[in-house]
């Protein structure tokens, strides 16, 4: 079982170098990068997390960007996004981005992806939020053709265009993976349909259920869609410190775990990280 650690990056949090360098240094597999491209002030939508949203949401920088940053600075530490909001994204565009950072990083991209719940900030780009579902699936679509074939179409409801040359292609073949985020069982089935990856949420068992009753209910789902397991697998975030449960997660072939770190400088976030390193080692 991999560790891979989240951070808001922020002008007053570490720098994605210095993060990325410290999650290499204690043997983390990954880093991962949210993203919101800003917060409308109305407000309307309520925050899944419960409360008053984070300062951070209003702050966080592009993931393109900061994981460029963050790949630069290392040798062998992943970088992905966590989860970048395709249906606020062109698809064409985002494409390139994708197949870019997989070249730069040397094939070290995961495309960690979400369909958004703030209604107020999709419908600034132009996405109806009863739709957005479809509309990412489309993209998703649209952009594996654009990674995989020399003169890529595609012609759906939301997304369509005609035969098209654009480059650079991933490094990773056939692309990297797309690693679909979302609650059990919708982002689940999500994830069966056009994902390589299920990204579910474990720190909010109230509201999206226990990761121990529904990872096997959603390898149920890929058995019925003639999917394998690991043609799917499952990655965690919003683990705790407790070794116990992460090696529950490891028996139960979760394939990695990731930790939320606070959006904040090195006297309050390498403390956390040194504790991780342990719970590295006990988990095996």
């Amino acid at each position: 079982m991999h560790f891979g650690a989240s951070m808001f990056f922020t002008d007053y949090s570490m720098t994605p170098a210095a993060l990325a360098t410290a999650l290499e240094q204690r043997g983390f597999e990954s880093v991962w990068a949210p993203e919101h491209s800003h917060i409308p002030l109305s407000r309307r939508s309520p925050w899944p997390g419960g409360g008053d949203l984070p300062k951070q949401y209003y702050d966080v920088m592009d993931p393109f960007v900061t994981l460029t940053m963050a790949a630069a600075a290392t040798k062998t530490l992943k970088v992905g996004t966590g989860v970048c909001l395709v249906n606020q994204r062109d698809p064409i565009q985002t494409a390139k981005l994708v197949a870019s950072i997989d070249q730069v990083s040397g094939g070290r991209f995961l495309f960690g992806i979400g369909v958004g719940w703030n209604a107020e900030e999709m419908e600034d780009h132009g996405t109806a939020f009863a739709t957005r579902a479809k509309l990412v699936r489309e993209r998703v679509e649209a952009m594996k053709a654009i990674w995989t074939q020399s003169k890529p179409a595609y012609h759906g409801e939301f997304v369509k265009f005609d035969p098209m040359m654009t480059w650079p292609k991933p490094i990773q073949k056939p692309h990297p993976p797309v690693i679909v985020g979302g609650a059990f069982p919708h982002g689940a089935r999500r994830a069966v349909r056009y994902g390589e990856g299920w990204i579910p949420l474990a720190g909010r068992p109230g509201q999206y259920g226990d990761v121990f009753d529904f990872v096997p209910k959603f390898r149920q789902m890929l058995a019925e869609a003639g999917r394998s397991a690991d043609s799917c697998p499952v990655t965690i975030f919003g683990s705790g410190e407790d070794a116990e449960t992460l090696k529950r997660y490891r028996d139960l072939g979760v394939v990695r775990v990731s930790v939320s770190l606070p959006a904040a400088k090195e006297d309050v976030v390498l403390p956390i990280l040194d504790r991780w390193a342990v719970l590295i080692r006990q988990a095996g």
